[in-house]
């Protein structure tokens, strides 16, 4: 037998006879396969339809797949956006609440501030009342229109303008003069004589009477307080006091 001989690195080489007898059996074999899938009355036509319908059925799919993508991403947005629209409005609620809580609190303190000044403003008041004397509405004293109350008038005034004498003093002179008559009248003695007679409770002369007259009382020289305030003046200036008069002055 002859030797078999191949060279290293490389297949054994077909001849062009080789080649063309696989060649003839691929196309029979492909042939074959054909003859049996397809229906004898079919077209190659059918056969580009269905590869074509095959194609655009998967491209619908993958528009489908995008379309579901675009909204699952655009319903993530909105949710996203409605998240971060509730984070803002519980920051802006917590703002208003913190600011009306700082107005509530600086309105309490105001009233406070308020009522402690009005308070210690009272105090004060209260402190200067207490501290201020109580003056007492003095009802204005009244006399009786007798020679008790002319005689208790007489003296007061004598004690506001500092003109000594004592009740008993002007009660025993005024008797012994007048009897207690206001409107008594001297017209036997020499003052009388003179034009000038003794007049009232204590029998004084015109031009003593005006002499002595004490302000604030009538200037008529029979008006019962004016004639024994004048009268008394007389005897404190003569002879000290109108206790010092026992007889005709």
């Amino acid at each position: 037998m002859p030797k078999k001989i191949n060279t290293p690195g490389h297949s054994p080489a077909l001849t062009k006879t080789h080649k063309l007898s696989i060649a003839g059996v691929a196309a029979l074999g492909a042939a074959a396969l054909a003859f049996t899938v397809v229906p004898a009355n079919s077209h190659t036509t059918t056969t580009d339809a269905a590869a074509s319908s095959a194609s655009v059925a998967y491209s619908e799919g993958q528009i489908k797949d995008v379309k579901a993508s675009v909204t699952d991403q655009l319903a993530g947005a909105s949710v996203k956006a409605e998240a971060v629209a509730a984070k803002k409005k519980a920051a802006d609620d917590a703002a208003k609440k913190k600011a009306a809580d700082a107005a509530a609190k600086k309105k309490a303190a105001d009233a406070a501030a308020k009522k402690k000044a009005d308070d210690a403003r009272k105090a004060q008041a209260a402190s200067r009342s207490a501290a201020r004397p109580q003056i007492k509405a003095v009802a204005a004293k009244t006399y009786t229109n007798n020679l008790d109350g002319w005689i208790r008038q007489s003296l007061d005034i004598m004690k506001q303008k500092g003109i000594p004498g004592s009740y008993n003093g002007l009660y025993r002179n005024i008797m012994r003069e007048s009897s207690g008559n206001p409107n008594a009248i001297n017209n036997w003695d020499v003052n009388a004589i003179n034009g000038i007679p003794s007049q009232g409770l204590l029998q004084v002369i015109p031009p003593t009477f005006n002499a002595y007259h004490v302000s604030g009382t009538s200037t008529k020289i029979t008006d019962p307080v004016a004639n024994i305030t004048a009268a008394a003046n007389y005897a404190a200036d003569k002879y000290g006091s109108i206790d010092n008069v026992n007889s005709a002055y």
